[in-house]
């Protein structure tokens, strides 16, 4: 079994989801989502991203980041902070030692919901009825986990194929 942490990065919050999988079961451990108060400085908040993300990774142990891939946004203020929490959670994930792997938006939908375009409120049902989680996720830690999915089927497919990374 692999175990992955999934995030989905933001500037107010940021996702993150652990799964473990084989290629054919997928086990839930864990999901939460730091809150990153807009009235703190945004140095402040991608440190609160670095230090919360590298606790999670210290207590749960996995052995890969996967992150969803940037997406080009109308609004350029809010794409540049985006890509600073981006770059918070990467160096998280390289700091710990982990090989991070991303993933394009319509990948991680496919990869859960089985459509590519699917409504954020259908992806998160998706990963609830998936590990059969009772309570309801909040949004960017249910992408988290929808994330984390789509490597560890990937992944289990490029071994199986054995694919080389990157195709």
């Amino acid at each position: 079994m692999v175990r992955a942490i999934g995030v989905d990065p933001g500037s107010r919050f940021t996702g993150f989801g652990i799964v473990e999988g084989d290629g054919f079961r997928l086990k839930y451990i864990h999901h939460g989502t730091i809150r990153l108060p807009a009235s703190r400085p945004f140095a402040e908040r991608l440190k609160m991203i670095f230090e919360q993300l590298g606790a999670a990774i210290g207590s749960y142990e996995p052995q890969c980041m996967a992150v969803e891939e940037v997406f080009f946004a109308k609004n350029v203020k809010s794409a540049l902070s985006l890509g600073q929490a981006r770059g918070a959670v990467l160096l998280a994930g390289i700091c710990a030692g982990l090989s991070i792997h991303e993933y394009s938006a319509l990948a991680v939908k496919q990869a859960v919901a089985g459509y590519g375009r699917a409504p954020k409120e259908q992806v998160g049902a998706m990963v609830q009825r998936l590990f059969r989680i009772d309570s309801e996720i909040e949004p960017n830690a249910a992408d988290a986990l929808a994330i984390a999915v789509c490597h560890l089927n990937t992944y289990s497919s490029k071994n199986r194929w054995k694919l080389p990374d990157g195709k």
